[in-house]
């Protein structure tokens, strides 16, 4: 059975991949296909399902900064939202139960209620996971989504523990030693080197320091993995950790995709009921769009964070487990939040990919909604008599600006998406601004004729690369631009939009052989 899920996984996620869908709607797919076949889910699924959720927390905490949770665009925009929400969709399921008197909707004002409140969570696992596929994590409207997610979970823990009557214990006093543990983390992180004792040291850190410990003092182990990620968020192995956990964690939630469909077989009214509610979802995205925007976020912030917050949340699943449990809930709404669920990703992902386009087709309209004043950190760059603009101050980035500014007068600007990173480079007296270079407002406004001489797109991510160029082309500058590549098939796809692309491998090497020869030939000479 194992062989023929994991055979299914792959077939799906490949078909959805041609055809620009994320891969994860494919294993949504593949686990109902597999359900609806028959066949009982095999043994462990649920543990790798679980692990892979965990691994994504203590993820998302290594890219963490809790600070940034008392932003007013953070946790106000989470309250409001979910005040809101919880109170439409229980007026929905109220008159669910007035309009259809079927046993679906025999359930009490405090499960209508209970519902609702599940129903205008997000799901954390696929807005990460478009994050990570954009490399978007640490773009400010990332990092907006990442948390208004990180609030919600907050408040999903305070709930399962009430619900569940599941206080901590005195042992969790000793969550006041963190500081002292952080200093042990970081030291045990050193030790571990680059190799496979660094995979191993996160997953101890994952599973057994974060959820172990959080489990063992009556907290919910998951929190734990998040919070354990934000203790080692600022040691200078925190990203090289979280590389090195990115093929397992992505493999284990290959799990989480495929149990979501296993959750049942539906029937008639358990399908009608399902799409009704997913069809209040544009309802549920536009609130948040509506609340960012009162928040003075930029619209296409706004739009982008939506967007990716637009489905329903895997804490549904929970809560109708945990009703069903209790007896509170006929066990057909655990199949409905699963079908939910899976739509929502189904429905959203076209969305996430086209989020762009979207706003850039319907800029007139989003801007209509957007206030005059942005805020303080939503503002667009200026990049006044700049020569080059550097985009993407990584490694390559550095060495190519250090390389350039002598040449041209330092009239050089690097543009970073991570905050952290842009305080860095300022220390080490680069002239580095925070700015998406994805943004296409940013490039609607650099106006041909500017002193712009030449663009370096050195960022990791090719898409972002080629997403840039297109638009310095759209918007009309007058420059010179040339990319980083790693594979030859990238150095085509930039080459086919007259962008000259330099392989960092190849050319590398070739770099290197140089060297060789020079350091043979000091040498050999007398």
């Amino acid at each position: 059975m194992l062989v023929t899920l994991v055979g299914l996984a792959f077939l799906f996620g490949l078909m959805l991949k041609r055809i620009g869908l994320p891969p994860m709607v494919g294993f949504l797919l593949a686990g109902f296909v597999f359900n609806l076949s028959g066949f009982e889910a095999p043994d462990g699924l649920n543990m790798i399902s679980q692990l892979g959720v965990t691994l994504l927390l203590f993820s998302i905490g290594l890219k963490l900064d809790f600070k940034s949770l008392t932003n007013n665009e953070i946790w106000g925009v989470s309250l409001a939202h979910i005040t809101v929400s919880t109170l439409f969709f229980a007026l929905v399921l109220w008159l669910g139960k007035t309009l259809f008197p079927t046993p679906i909707f025999d359930i009490s004002p405090f499960v209508i209620v209970l519902l609702a409140f599940a129903f205008s969570f997000s799901s954390t696992v696929y807005a990460v996971k478009v994050l990570e596929d954009r490399d978007d994590m640490r773009a400010f409207y990332g990092k907006v989504a990442i948390g208004i997610l990180v609030m919600q979970d907050i408040f999903a823990v305070i709930f399962l523990t009430v619900s569940e009557a599941k206080y901590p214990s005195i042992w969790a006093l000793s969550l006041l030693l963190l500081p002292v543990i952080r200093k042990i983390l970081f030291k045990l992180l050193d030790a571990a080197g680059h190799g496979e004792l660094l995979v191993l040291s996160g997953l101890f850190f994952a599973l057994g320091a974060g959820f172990e410990y959080f489990t063992s003092i009556g907290i919910k182990g998951d929190l734990g993995a998040l919070v354990f990620g934000a203790l080692l968020s600022s040691h200078p192995k925190a990203g090289d950790l979280s590389k090195s956990l990115f093929s397992f964690k992505e493999l284990m939630l290959v799990g989480f995709f495929l149990s979501i469909g296993m959750q049942g077989l539906p029937t008639p009214p358990i399908i009608f009921v399902s799409l009704l509610l997913c069809a209040l979802l544009p309802f549920k995205t536009f609130l948040y769009f509506s609340i960012l925007e009162f928040f003075g976020l930029r619209a296409r912030t706004s739009l982008f964070v939506s967007i990716n917050l637009a489905t329903y949340s895997e804490f549904a699943l929970i809560v109708a487990a945990l009703s069903v449990m209790k007896g509170w809930l006929p066990v057909d709404w655990l199949i409905i939040m699963a079908i939910c669920v899976s739509v929502s990703f189904a429905l959203a992902a076209p969305f996430s990919i086209k989020a762009e386009h979207i706003y850039k087709r319907y800029r007139a309209f989003w801007n209509v909604f957007q206030r005059a004043n942005h805020h303080p950190r939503d503002q667009l760059i200026q990049t006044g008599d700049a020569r080059v603009l550097i985009i993407g101050m990584g490694r390559v980035g550095c060495g190519t600006y250090d390389k350039l500014s002598s040449d041209f007068e330092q009239k050089i600007i690097g543009i970073e998406h991570n905050a952290q990173r842009v305080r860095q480079q300022r220390e080490y007296g680069r002239n580095v601004v925070q700015g998406d270079a994805t943004d296409s407002d940013f490039w609607s406004k650099l106006k041909a004729g500017t002193t712009l001489e030449l663009i370096v797109l050195a960022m990791p991510n090719h898409r972002s690369n080629i997403y840039a160029a297109q638009q310095i082309t759209a918007s009309g500058l007058v420059c010179k631009v040339v990319a980083i590549a790693k594979y030859a098939s990238e150095v085509q796809e930039l080459k086919a939009l007259g962008v000259p692309a330099f392989n960092i491998y190849s050319e590398a090497g070739s770099s290197l052989a140089s060297h060789a020869l020079d350091v043979l030939q000091d040498r050999t000479q007398p």
